[in-house]
């Protein structure tokens, strides 16, 4: 009798946890689709230090998936897996990286999405996941915003 206890209050448990799992994995499937698609940036702070206005019109990121590409004047700056957490206050995104200055190598970081605007921080490789969307001297993080420059094809998703 005591197994069919344990055994329906795991079930119950299960049953339970299930719904709230399915609406989050629904969340990260939204902003997942929301992240699709050519980006540019139009502005960003390195380590503190405002990044080149000459720097911002060759700088794109491209996801696919949840693959990104990203580039400065067709250079790779890194090629990354992204897992996000929609749920989260900030929203977190994370680059593990598997091509790049930073290959095999994780970087955490926080996003938040306004229609075709997108601003991000991420910490250098190794350090702590940034709280806000700024960028002080010496902070090692890399605060961005980022414009949509074309739709997400249909073939474009995995």
């Amino acid at each position: 009798m005591k197994t069919t206890r344990n055994a329906l209050l795991i079930g119950l448990a299960v049953a339970a946890f299930l719904p709230a799992r399915a609406a989050d994995n629904q969340v990260v499937k939204k902003d997942m689709d929301l992240l699709q698609g050519e980006w540019a940036m139009v502005s960003g702070m390195a380590d503190g230090y405002p990044i080149p206005a000459e720097m911002l019109p060759n700088s794109k990121r491209v996801c696919q998936g949840d693959d990104l590409t990203a580039t400065v004047g067709g250079n790779l700056v890194m090629k990354a897996k992204i897992t996000i957490d929609p749920t989260k206050k900030p929203k977190t995104i994370d680059y593990q990286v598997f091509d790049g200055p930073t290959k095999g190598q994780k970087h955490l970081g926080i996003y938040e999405l306004d229609g075709d605007t997108m601003r991000s921080c991420f910490g250098a490789p190794g350090a702590e996941r940034p709280t806000n969307f700024t960028s002080k001297p010496g902070d090692k993080l890399t605060a961005t915003v980022w414009k949509r420059t074309k739709e997400a094809s249909p073939t474009d998703k995995k």
